[in-house]
């Protein structure tokens, strides 16, 4: 894989998401190493399905399909919430729970709902990221972190994205909803994934 260390350059690269609260995070992220992102949406690339139960695989797909349409490489991130009192849901499925047109207060009722159903006592939870990183040649790379915490209900606060009003991290009193932005950056599953990604393809090595 040192070949392909070698190969990433600061240069153009895609954020393989239609997700604009996805986008502006990775921006965050990247544009600071000297990237220029540009968005699967704005280059007009299909969303493919994402076929896979893990959320490495997913990221995967995504991934590869960026690269190859635009001959860049691309950077996805497949995310999600798994609340453990009810099995990890909605996991993988985080975004299909909000619908179409995505709807997540209505996604973060029913994570409430299906607490309820089942008794569920213990709160904790935790947001997942995986990061793949591919380039056009078919090769790709994979970082995967995680934040773990607690749900709370009412959800609280309105800047986040997603399932955020309702997620409080170890340590914290705001929900990623009410934090502000940049200090959620730093903590967030996908900050941890990312610093995983640094350190592999960035930071010098012996």
């Amino acid at each position: 894989m040192s070949e392909a260390i070698e190969r990433l350059e600061p240069g153009r690269i895609v954020a393989a998401t239609h997700n604009g609260g996805k986008v502006r995070e990775l921006k965050a992220l990247l544009e600071p190493k000297g990237f220029e992102v540009v968005s699967a949406g704005e280059l007009g690339l299909d969303e493919p399905a994402e076929t896979e139960q893990t959320f490495t695989g997913n990221a995967l797909i995504k991934a590869h399909a960026a690269a190859t349409a635009s001959g860049l490489p691309a950077l996805s991130d497949d995310s999600g919430l798994e609340v453990f009192a009810i099995g990890g849901m909605p996991g993988v499925h985080s975004a299909v729970w909000a619908g179409e047109p995505r709807d997540f207060g209505r996604a973060m009722e029913k994570v409430r709902e299906a607490m309820e159903d089942v008794g569920a006592t213990d709160p904790a939870a935790r947001f997942v990221c995986a990061l793949a990183l591919a380039w056009p040649d078919g090769r790709s790379m994979v970082f995967e972190g995680e934040v773990r915490g607690q749900i709370v209900f009412p959800p609280r606060g309105d800047r986040g994205f997603g399932y955020d009003p309702m997620f409080v991290a170890d340590g914290e009193c705001e929900t990623f909803g009410e934090m502000d932005p940049d200090r959620k950056h730093g903590m967030s599953h996908r900050a941890d994934a990312f610093r995983k990604l640094t350190a592999a393809l960035f930071e010098p090595r012996d």
